[in-house]
């Protein structure tokens, strides 16, 4: 006789492996399968050791020493890029578009531009029509010929000319005022109220006054960075730093471009968090202008004492490799040239003292915090896997035994 349990379990294992093998042409998907994709290429480059890294990176236990060199965030400095000796108010020049007005006086009436029938009267001056400084920077002057005017300071421009009138005027004096600023500017552009190329004020403007002219930031502080060009150097600053740090706050220069853009720093939470979703990964604003890794974990509800080994929570950030030289990192295993290193800092939970680390170690823009499964979540995964396929298995056999019974049933009837 069959033994008809044993043939069922057969039958059952059977169709589980058909199905198996015929899943990956049944069963409905979204796109190509990796084997497709690998299998059709018509050209593969591929790494030369497929078990090596893929990136050097480099791993760091966050203790009390971690936290001192590494738990602040560097962020870009004004004054650091443009110096102290260029953070004092800029002597304004002349310059191509300027309208200004030249006045010149005399000593006593009869000389060159004061005739002797006026007599005396108050001041003995002429004030010239008011010109426009050309596009080679040059400007008229009657009796002193073509004078240079863009790019000097007024002072050596009304010296010149009182030099060049004075064997023919009486003791000439020169006042050249300023009708119409048109060199001495910035431009001011972005994420502002009212953006617009704004005139220097000669007794200097901070870039908080310019901004402050072109109707201040549009979007909240946290969220706005402000970036400075001049000549061919260029710097980032954070706006609230503007506010919080005086020494950031240095004198625009003219035909400075200031630059304001809104960006929400942010960060990755990958891993055993309480997300609320099992397996899911969130993007999460800061939502201030720091945030620790405390709070960090905080927005996302911390981490799942279900499935998390609180000894291996992981922030993946890349790093200037200055900082970690300074720091006394050996970097020799890294490229010279290799100006951004990769870095793993570790964080263990399950020591009291970390809470303290967390509380003092910022998270920076596009971190990455990672939160690994514990061994024995893992272990619980595969006896679920075992665990459900033994149910589909013995179901299977269950329904095969049932219509084999029915089968014999009708053939004794």
């Amino acid at each position: 006789m069959v033994n008809r349990s044993s043939y069922a379990r057969k039958a059952g294992i059977l169709f589980l492996t058909g199905l198996g093998l015929s899943s990956c042409t049944v069963l409905s998907k979204e796109g190509p399968t990796a084997a497709d994709i690998d299998a059709k290429a018509t050209v593969k480059v591929v790494g030369a050791d497929s078990n090596k890294s893929i990136f050097d990176y480099v791993l760091i236990d966050v203790d009390d020493k971690a936290v001192t060199k590494f738990g602040k965030i560097p962020a870009q400095s004004l004054f650091g890029t443009f110096g102290n000796a260029r953070s004092i108010p800029p002597q304004l020049k002349l310059g191509v578009g300027d309208v200004v007005q030249v006045t010149i006086f005399e000593a006593q009436a009869g000389g060159l531009f004061i005739p002797s029938e006026a007599g005396a009267r108050p001041g003995n001056f002429v004030s010239l029509p008011a010109q426009q400084i050309d596009g080679q920077g040059y400007l008229n002057v009657p009796y002193a010929g073509p004078i240079r005017f863009a790019g000097r300071p007024v002072t050596a421009v009304q010296n010149e000319i009182a030099d060049k009138l004075s064997n023919r005027a009486i003791e000439p004096q020169v006042l050249i005022t300023l009708a119409n600023q048109r060199s001495s500017q910035v431009s001011v552009v972005g994420d502002v109220r009212a953006p617009s190329r704004i005139d220097v004020n000669p007794a200097g403007d901070r870039i908080i006054d310019v901004l402050a002219r072109a109707g201040g930031p549009a979007h909240p502080g946290y969220e706005t960075f402000v970036t400075l060009e001049r000549g061919n150097r260029k710097s980032t600053v954070f706006f609230d730093d503007l506010l919080a740090n005086s020494r950031e706050n240095i004198f625009v220069h003219p035909e400075d471009t200031i630059y304001v853009y809104r960006e929400a720093e942010s960060f990755l939470a990958f891993g055993a968090t309480n997300s609320g979703v099992v397996g899911a990964s969130n993007k999460v604003d800061f939502g201030s202008a720091r945030i620790t890794l405390a709070e960090g974990l905080a927005k996302v509800g911390g981490i799942d004492d279900t499935r998390a080994d609180a000894k291996k929570v992981f922030i993946y950030r890349a790093m200037d490799r200055k900082q970690l030289a300074n720091a006394g990192i050996d970097l020799a295993r890294f490229a010279p040239t290799q100006t951004s290193i990769p870095v793993i800092f570790q964080v263990d939970f399950r020591n009291p003292t970390a809470y303290f680390a967390a509380q003092n170690f910022n998270l920076g823009n596009k971190d990455i915090l990672y939160v690994d499964n514990s061994g024995a979540y893992e272990l619980t995964k595969f006896l679920n896997i075992i665990t459900n396929s033994a149910s589909t298995v013995t179901s299977v056999s269950n329904s095969v035994t049932a219509v084999r019974s029915g089968r014999d049933s009708i053939r004794t009837f």
